[in-house]
């Protein structure tokens, strides 16, 4: 039986009592209480770092199959437990449960792809001439720092730490303070297979961050989050020269060309817009539409939107659930009060399931915006909830243009039966990443897609051997014969 009322640190497995717990509220309930969540200290990451480290000398050479195969049950254990999983994390975070449910398969899905590459990966490559060989090895690199966001907690942890420990590194996690329970206690049960220090959790706000990111056994931080964040973690990297590997955000661009059936994809934009209420780093943020289609494609749109049903993530009516936090709140609705205020039209839809309790959480309505400027404030920012604008283009050119004036460039997507010219059009779009004709990645994506950002939206990518070798380091090893 899973416990959930109280999360503690975590170093060399096991709990550690702080002196504070944080309170932890239900975003959709917030008279709710789900838990309190222990606030750690410079000095309890010092311990756990200290204790990464220790573990590191030993793990490192364990075998290849031996971390693999603990990985496996890893991954096992949260497939048995995935449904209590969901729904602490819809609780914590908002999400409706089917979305959370289905966030644990990605997650476990992540540990077990990685595993399938990784025995291939980790095999030395080795050339030979008449006189001498070269052979180049992979190598952990050490203690790696994991910091991971609210949104999707479980299943962007375990694209950290199934390739981390692949490779032969331990980890010292830092959860969001807005979502650190489920993920705290899948943590602490994973943590268990492993030996003692491999896997370590420390809770906290910016100064364990610091302790974090400046510690001078950490030799490479992982972060998921925003771009603001990021900086100061680079700024704490670079004083001891840390490798570090960022997940941004995203402010990705949907194309709908003029030969698309809007009646096919429109529920697939829809729901890659709006997926957790909009809270998604790689969620679509703005759909370039051609001209002549604009009107229709805007009161389809609106059609589709209006039969989402907003209420609490555990409500299994709910199709939408609130946001994640105060922050996160005002921060749409200022956006919104914004838009309101400018030439552009904002179109508020869906149902409210329980309207007693619209104030008890953080609900908003999804929205449809249309006639807005191409550099207007909804179009060029990250707005990470549940408004989208819509752009009108006439050329091909044109919304290339549009869709590549950003700093972003995290994902995008195309859509039309003309392959041929929506593989061109994707080839010009600045991103890490760009689906034709979906939203998201397919089980092949997920295994084989390098998952991360150009510009600001990331340095480094997750999944795939490319993900891999973000927590290797290369030793080449040239013998010279003799003659």
């Amino acid at each position: 039986m899973i416990e959930a009322s109280r999360i503690h640190l975590l170093i060399r497995n096991e709990d550690v009592v702080t002196e504070q717990y944080t309170e932890v509220r239900d975003p959709g309930r917030l008279t709710d209480v789900v838990g309190f969540v222990a606030k750690g200290n410079a000095g309890h990451v010092d311990q756990a770092v200290r204790a990464a480290d220790e573990a590191y000398q030993s793990w490192r050479k364990t075998s290849l199959h031996e971390r693999l195969s603990l990985l496996l049950k890893a991954a096992e254990w949260l497939e048995q437990e995935a449904s209590v999983l969901a729904t602490i994390v819809s609780r914590e975070n908002g999400m409706v449960y089917s979305t959370s449910r289905a966030e644990i398969t990605l997650a476990v899905n992540a540990i077990r792809g990685t595993v399938e590459l990784a025995e291939s990966f980790f095999r030395a490559s080795r050339v030979e001439d008449e006189h001498g060989w070269v052979s180049v090895e992979k190598q952990p690199i050490g203690v790696i720092a994991a910091i991971v966001p609210w949104n999707a907690p479980i299943i962007l942890t375990m694209q950290k730490l199934a390739p981390a420990l692949a490779a032969g590194n331990t980890l010292v996690f830092k959860p969001s303070p807005f979502a650190a329970m489920g993920v705290s206690i899948a943590l602490k049960q994973i943590a268990a297979l492993f030996p003692s220090g491999v896997i370590n959790v420390v809770h906290g706000d910016g100064d364990v961050g610091a302790a974090l990111t400046t510690h001078f056994l950490v030799r490479k931080i992982s972060f998921t989050g925003g771009g603001a964040t990021a900086k100061h973690v680079m700024k704490a990297a670079a004083e001891s020269l840390k490798n570090v590997h960022f997940e941004l955000g995203g402010n990705d661009p949907t194309i709908v060309l003029d030969d698309a059936n809007v009646d096919d994809i429109l529920p697939k934009i829809i729901g890659g817009v709006f997926r957790r209420s909009g809270q998604v780093c790689f969620a679509i943020k703005r759909i370039y539409v051609p001209h002549a289609k604009y009107d229709s494609f805007f009161r389809k749109m609106c059609e589709w939107v209006d039969e989402f049903k907003i209420g609490h993530g555990l409500d299994e009516n709910s199709t939408f659930g609130p946001l994640i936090n105060r922050q996160q709140f005002q921060y749409v609705t200022g956006l919104i009060d914004r838009i309101k205020h400018s030439p552009a039209k904002i179109v508020e839809l869906g149902k409210k399931l329980d309207p007693g309790n619209w104030n008890n959480g953080y609900y908003l309505q999804p929205a449809v915006v249309r006639d807005v400027e191409p550099d207007q404030e909804i179009v060029v920012c990250e707005q990470f909830g549940p408004v989208i604008p819509l752009i009108p283009y006439r050329t091909d050119e044109e919304v290339i243009r549009m869709a590549n004036q950003t700093e972003y460039g995290l994902g995008s997507s195309i859509w039309s039966p003309d392959l041929e010219r929506a593989l061109r059009i994707a080839r010009e779009i600045e991103a890490g990443m760009t689906t034709i004709n979906g939203y998201g990645q397919l089980h092949l994506g997920h295994k084989y897609m390098p998952f991360g950002g150009v510009k600001q939206s990331g340095i480094g990518r997750e999944n795939s051997e490319v993900g891999l070798a973000e927590f290797i380091e290369y030793h080449a090893i040239h013998l010279h014969k003799t003659t």
